[in-house]
């Protein structure tokens, strides 16, 4: 099966999920379908799919990443020991966890194309993501706390493990109940990563998106606690800041260097 067969069945599967869409039409343009694909995965429910569909899911997920190009770590240079700083798209980086920036409802952003960080990692890694978010929250019977993280696999990411976390959402001045609340996002996935014996971590910028956290106050937090915990562990962890934007790149470049 090439990878625009892939493609086509994995719309026609999610198309036919839904008796409301069957009048949907599959746009010509293979740009238009990929978008539809991502839409289609964002909006599912976390409900059980068949194994053909995970594996033919699974393949093309993986050809997409490959176009992408994986990063790993080896080909980053550290600004401090054991702290590397990285521009770009974290669904590339081949370390052991990522950091993923969740909503409290911990099932990925249901919103079609959403720029944020959690759909982006839910729409890389697979619907199977979800389904194990689903998994965890169900037994769990309440959202997930701030300053709180999870573990999950990865599925279809080039790194290991995907550890969720849900910071604090800013309503006018950053508080120093916040600035807590930020610092324990980033302690408890450093703990959860200690725990399941990880050797290296990437972290997104938590809360300076969707939750109206201050880039450079966000940003010291980080440094802080991370600097910190690398200095009471013994346990070898690198960590990677990872940024997207020109303006969190040069905040954290000034911090470290």
């Amino acid at each position: 099966m090439t990878q625009k067969e892939r493609l086509i069945y994995l719309i026609k599967y999610l198309i036919d999920e839904n008796p409301n869409w069957e009048a949907v039409s599959i746009p010509d343009a293979e740009t238009a379908q990929k978008r539809m694909l991502r839409s289609l995965m964002n909006v599912r429910s976390p409900k059980p799919v068949s194994q053909e569909f995970l594996s033919i899911q699974d393949a093309y997920l993986r050809k997409e990443q490959e176009a992408k190009g994986i990063v790993p770590l080896s080909s980053l240079s550290p600004v401090q020991p054991g702290i590397y700083l990285w521009q770009g798209d974290i669904t590339r980086l081949a370390v052991d966890a990522i950091v993923n920036a969740a909503n409290r409802a911990m099932l990925g952003c249901f919103i079609p194309c959403h720029g944020c960080i959690d759909n982006a990692i839910h729409s890389a890694a697979g619907v199977e993501l979800r389904l194990e978010c689903s998994r965890i929250m169900a037994m769990q019977k309440t959202e997930e706390p701030t300053g709180k993280a999870k573990i999950t696999k990865a599925y279809n990411l080039p790194c290991h493990y995907v550890l969720h976390t849900v910071g604090p959402i800013i309503h006018g001045q950053v508080t120093k109940k916040d600035c807590e609340l930020l610092s324990s996002c980033y302690r408890s996935c450093l703990e959860l990563a200690a725990k399941h014996q990880l050797k290296s971590i990437a972290f997104c910028c938590i809360s300076t998106g969707e939750f109206h956290f201050p880039g450079k106050k966000a940003a010291e937090t980080a440094v802080q606690t991370v600097q910190h915990f690398l200095r009471e562990k013994p346990d070898p962890l690198e960590v990677v800041f990872n940024v997207f934007k020109d303006d969190d790149y040069e905040i954290y470049r000034q911090l470290l260097e």
